[in-house]
């Protein structure tokens, strides 16, 4: 059987204009600004200016990635398909795609299969133009500081110690590391630079944890982008970038409505990475979504140890949300090649490696209704090679734990597959009442907080900090940061720093390499390997098999 791919099937589906998907939602045309005739930014001042109560917020998060896949943003979205086809006012925040993964490997991110959002080629290319305006904001940054230091160093900054990149929404690895200023004295100060791609740019954590235009500029404002000879921070404020960076912003920070193959209305907005930021949609996404649903559902990036963390211990405490339930997304594929299965082998049943491989899958839920004691429901994305006897499996482990499991076939059959996980969400939002705790609080010490992560959310046994992040920790704390929540960058393949090590390992400890302040955003980062900020496209690009015809129809995105 001939499967049609995700680009057809977007492509066969018969769109409602947005100003209807709006009206549908209760949003007032006055509120709406058409980009087209399927995509729109809604104002901010909805959020404001409405008297609805917000509804019940809903994270879908998934066990630890492997190349066997999760399907964690489809099953985000064939999830409120469900909830709307069980008659449930429901809408979907998710991120918008970066052009980087959309051209090299790993794909777009508006679903798949039966269960995405429209207009997918429009949403994984330029879209509303959100990132090409960070790129923007981000680079007359970089430029205004170069021309500070070519103008005369009125503030004194030591061109060796500059932190702040360019950056270009592509995989470019051409690009990590460069020389600038060459030709002479005219064309600026001869220096090491490099760039990071857009998703990996503070300006796009700082527009995805903004609330409004004022709050942006506050937090643009206090970006450090280096250090004076005598070891003082340098920040946007005082470059005076601010105001210009914000009125490249003021459009990007509305969130932008599109719509579900089904008519469910959904908000793509932000995309900041889940390493070195804090991988969620923007919270003023989130908040419209709430605004105008009973239920919001929404994901975070990665695993639950990174995504759901984050999401959890940073977004939900900057913006003071509180889930009523998460939904834990595994395959039966992906947990046997956690037990130590080859790729190819994971199409017979092997109830030994899915024994081995668990593990991960209930490590993850524990941390979900023991940690941050949150209702908490199984969504295992079936597929035809899943045997009876290895879903049973899943399911008696992790009732041991007191949660349900519930098969989910939103690829294949878009809601109708996603209402069974539909009526458990709305059970656990109904009847198991949460109380949301975080995993760390903010007094204590940088290394505390750390600490906290590991030994709880990862099932490590201690931190090591290099030296050099001893001081960098120090001097953090000396410039009173100390109080800030800590965004840990790891690898995504594993709980540990370590990605061969699969499963739920024990014993480990997480070695801590470099410690930096994210001052706009509001958090550490906490760097435990090496993170790529600036990715390579591969041997074989996904470009190389996009095009277009001559009546403007784009094929081979996906």
């Amino acid at each position: 059987m001939a499967y049609l791919s995700d680009i057809e099937i977007a492509q066969q589906c018969e769109m409602k204009p947005i100003s209807e998907i709006a009206a549908a939602a209760g949003i007032d045309e006055k509120y709406i600004e058409q980009y087209g005739k399927y995509k729109a930014k809604i104002d901010l001042s909805l959020l404001n200016e409405s008297k609805a109560e917000n509804g019940k917020l809903i994270l879908v998060t998934a066990i630890t990635p492997t190349p066997a896949g999760e399907g964690k943003t489809t099953t985000t979205i064939g999830l409120a398909d469900g909830m709307k086809r069980i008659g449930k006012n429901v809408a979907v925040a998710l991120r918008e795609p970066s052009l980087g993964p959309v051209f090299g490997i790993k794909g777009g991110a508006a679903g798949g299969g039966y269960a995405q959002v429209v207009p997918m080629e429009d949403i994984n290319l330029h879209f509303t133009g959100d990132f090409h305006a960070i790129g923007a904001a981000n680079n007359l940054l970089a430029a205004m500081l170069d021309n500070h230091i070519h103008q005369g160093n009125s503030l004194n900054i030591d061109v060796r110690r500059i932190t702040w990149k360019r950056c270009v929404d592509m995989n470019d690895r051409q690009l990590r590391f460069i020389t600038d200023g060459l030709g002479g004295k005219a064309n600026g100060m001869p220096r090491e630079d490099g760039f990071d791609i857009t998703v990996a740019s503070e300006i796009m954590a700082v527009l995805c944890l903004s609330r409004s235009i004022s709050d942006l500029k506050k937090r643009l404002s206090r970006i450090i982008v280096g250090y004076t000879f005598d070891d003082k921070p340098v920040t946007c404020g005082e470059l005076k970038a601010a105001g210009a960076m914000a009125a490249l912003l003021k459009d990007a920070l509305k969130p932008n409505l599109v719509q579900t193959l089904e008519g469910t209305p959904a908000f793509v907005h932000g995309g900041p990475f889940a390493n070195i930021a804090h991988g969620c949609n923007s919270v003023t996404a989130t908040k419209m979504a709430l605004k105008i649903a009973d239920y919001a559902v929404t994901e975070a990036g990665f695993g639950a140890d990174l995504g759901a963390e984050k999401f959890l211990d940073i977004k939900c405490r900057v913006a003071g949300l509180t889930p009523s339930a998460v939904v834990m997304v595994a395959t039966v594929r992906a947990l046997k090649m956690h037990g130590g299965l080859d790729k190819k082998s994971l199409d017979t049943e092997n109830l030994d490696a899915l024994e081995r491989g668990i593990p991960n899958l209930l490590r993850h839920v524990s941390n979900i209704k023991n940690v941050y004691r949150l209702p908490c429901v199984v969504a295992v994305n079936r597929f035809p090679t899943d045997t009876d006897s290895e879903i049973d499996f899943i399911i008696r482990k992790c009732k041991e734990l007191g949660v349900n499991v519930v098969l989910s076939t939103v690829w294949a059959d878009g809601g109708r597959g996603g209402e069974a996980l539909a009526r458990e969400v709305v059970r656990l939002c109904e009847e198991e009442k949460g109380d949301f705790t975080f995993s760390y609080e903010l007094d204590g010490s940088i290394g505390d907080k750390i600490e906290a992560v590991v030994k709880k959310i990862y099932g490590g046994k201690g931190i090591n900090i290099l030296p050099n992040a001893k001081k960098q920790i120090q001097k953090l704390t000396e410039m009173g940061f100390s109080n800030c929540p800590v965004c840990i960058a790891k690898t995504q393949y594993s709980f540990s720093d370590d990605p061969t090590l699969l499963g739920a390992p024990e014993d480990f400890t997480v070695t801590v390499k470099n410690v930096k302040i994210s001052a706009g955003a509001g958090f550490i980062v906490v760097l435990t390997g090496d993170i790529m900020t600036m990715p390579g496209l591969p041997k074989v690009p996904a470009a190389e098999r996009i095009d277009v015809d001559e009546n403007g129809k784009i094929s081979g995105l996906f």
